[in-house]
């Protein structure tokens, strides 16, 4: 095949209005954290603050601006993280104690878990809007619905 051939995606852009706070939350939330090797990009307040998974290094880039969340729909969708069976069970459990936001911006304490043949899901929001989602691939029947 001639051409070029991605490798993985690098990172996904969101605009929220403190880029400290959004990371703090997604650590709170997802374990990412910030990438020290990118951080003095922050130092510009139109520069991004990289948070990245610490396994895989994919990021999020954060942006000061106006969420996603309150703009006409445009964009991307959602963002889905992959994460194994345990790591997918604990963030259940994780979310009674650390909560997540619905739809409609409702603090939520429970996900239901969606069942999608190889995969199960769980679908919420930030605190700025922006759809996200855990996944895993390593199911069973037990889990879920």
């Amino acid at each position: 095949m001639d051409g070029i051939r991605v490798t993985r995606i690098d990172h996904v852009e969101l605009f929220v209005p403190d880029r400290n706070a959004a990371a703090a939350w997604y650590a709170r939330t997802l374990g990412l954290q910030v990438d020290p090797q990118f951080e003095h990009w922050a130092a510009d307040p139109h520069g991004p603050l990289m948070i990245a998974t610490a396994v895989a290094g994919t990021m999020l880039a954060l942006f000061a601006g106006e969420p996603q969340g309150s703009r006409p729909a445009a964009g991307f969708y959602r963002v889905a993280f992959r994460v194994s069976r345990r790591d997918f069970e604990a963030f259940l459990v994780q979310v009674r104690e650390k909560p997540v936001f619905g739809e409609e911006g409702e603090v939520v304490h429970e996900l239901v878990v969606r069942v999608h043949g190889a995969a199960h899901s769980v679908y919420f929001r930030d605190p700025y809007g922006h759809r996200l989602e855990v996944t895993t691939y390593e199911v069973e029947p037990d889990l879920g619905e």
